[in-house]
């Protein structure tokens, strides 16, 4: 049976980087088919404008929110898109470098997981990112979610999150914030799947480049690794769907 990635990027205010992203994606070399699902949340900084244009192409497809609805949201409408038996998150930032995908498949073509995420501290990380407050929350709730769950990697929180849609089917995405990644592994675990991470390249920007996530998304992440560790039933059935989106602003 043919294979098919879906590379689902939520994009919110990026107008700096979004095409350059996009177009690494596009050129990456997949041994298999691949889409690009774009969710613009709302951005006001001429990133819509952007992807519009890109939308008269064949290089990806996008759904409008008329209002930011965060990132959990995004991704969301997303995968109500979606058409791969693969799926992965793409920022619209470059942090992450989109040619390390194609490692990330690997494990799940050969069958050896169904889950793997891309971690930007598998291999060690220079000192002058170990100085960085984002870098030191990360290790912490990195730390607390493997104690939650009772699982044992080194990135929860990255971006890279790719697994079959068989996975995905089993669980919804409720967090509509940063706090989907939480939530995401979280319920993994619960599920009882093994995830496999390999390394990938990571360049952090800063707040002022343009960094989103806040303190107070700390508190949001430690409510939902408790949520969906002690009070969640593994059961999502009657969870509200997405509002839905714009249709005259939906292209192909």
């Amino acid at each position: 049976m043919a294979r098919k990635l879906s590379i689902l990027v939520p994009v919110y205010n990026e107008a700096a980087t979004v095409e350059q992203v996009l177009r690494r994606v596009a050129v990456v070399p997949f041994p298999i088919a691949r889409e690009i699902i774009v969710v613009d949340d709302g951005s006001s900084d001429g990133s819509q404008e952007t992807l519009q244009r890109l939308a008269g192409t064949d290089l990806i497809k996008l759904i409008v929110h008329e209002v930011n609805r965060g990132k959990g949201a995004a991704v969301q409408t997303a995968l109500k898109h979606a058409a791969g038996d693969i799926v992965v998150i793409q920022d619209a930032d470059l942090e992450l470098d989109p040619y390390d995908l194609p490692k990330l498949l690997e494990p799940i073509l050969s069958g050896e997981a169904q889950i793997c995420y891309g971690s930007r501290f598998l291999n060690g990380v220079p000192w002058s990112v170990r100085l960085r407050a984002t870098y030191l929350a990360n290790r912490m709730l990195n730390g607390l979610s493997n104690l939650v769950n009772g699982i044992k990697i080194t990135d929860f929180n990255t971006c890279y999150k790719m697994m079959t849609t068989s996975v995905v089917s089993r669980f919804s995405i409720t967090q509509s914030g940063f706090a989907v990644e939480p939530e995401i592994t979280g319920k993994i675990a619960r599920l009882g799947y093994r995830i496999v991470e390999r390394p990938v390249y990571y360049q952090p920007r800063t707040f002022g480049a343009g960094k989103k996530i806040r303190f107070v998304d700390l508190f949001k992440y430690l409510l939902a690794m408790v949520r969906y560790r002690f009070f969640w039933s593994g059961d999502d059935s009657g969870v509200a769907e997405v509002p839905s989106v714009k249709p005259d602003l939906a292209s192909v």
